[in-house]
């Protein structure tokens, strides 16, 4: 699993420096193939609330299009997705907050830790990545911790065992987030300060 390769180069593999970022897997957006670039942690990870007054944002509720929702929860007054939209590096100014599915796909691929990790409800069903993915089992292809030094805890772009936002917004007051500790995937008040890492996707399919 940490070695799948970037389609349009067997060469790029998981958790390798591209375009920016770090290599982190593929998903699908709008039926079109896309590459997920993780940002350098030092520039691209920050710890923010999603939103200062929790409030519907109805244009953030994609599982995969992490740009529309980031989009969206700017024009709602998410000083967090300006952040994001904002940022410029290595060139690229097309960062975004990753919606619930890519950020997902950090932990399968990137996971720090050597926790193992089990099956809590649907924790781990992605149908946008590709492969899909299914939920975490101890017995059935665990997940287990990146082989990627720099993404191993205590790595310099290793994500914290902690909880991270997604751009993806759960009900009017909630917001979707991925433990990279324990593997939840779970919903918090969006005041809630919680960590967030800027992420690119690369357009692959027409």
């Amino acid at each position: 699993m940490h070695y799948v390769p970037f389609p349009k180069d067997p060469q790029v593999l998981i958790g390798a420096a591209y375009e920016g970022g770090f290599y982190g897997g593929t998903v699908v957006i709008d039926h079109k193939l896309h590459a997920v670039i993780w940002a350098p942690k030092h520039l691209g990870e920050i710890s923010m609330p999603w939103l200062s007054k929790p409030a519907p944002v109805p244009g953030a509720r994609s599982c995969s299009d992490s740009m529309a929702n980031t989009v969206a929860m700017e024009k709602a007054g998410s000083k967090l997705a300006r952040w994001a939209l904002n940022l410029d590096i290595g060139g690229h100014g097309d960062w975004c907050l990753p919606a619930r599915d890519v950020l997902e796909l950090a932990y399968r691929h990137l996971k720090p830790s050597t926790y193992k990790t089990g099956a809590w409800f649907r924790d781990g069903d992605n149908p946008s990545s590709l492969p899909v993915g299914y939920p975490y089992s101890l017995s059935d292809t665990p997940i287990v911790q990146t082989t990627e030094q720099a993404f191993q805890e205590g790595g310099p772009q290793a994500f914290e065992t902690e909880w991270y936002w997604s751009s993806t917004q759960y009900s009017d007051s909630t917001a979707w987030n991925q433990n990279f500790h324990y593997g939840y995937q779970n919903n918090y008040i969006k005041s809630v300060e919680a960590r967030a890492r800027a992420v690119r996707l690369i357009q692959i399919t027409t």
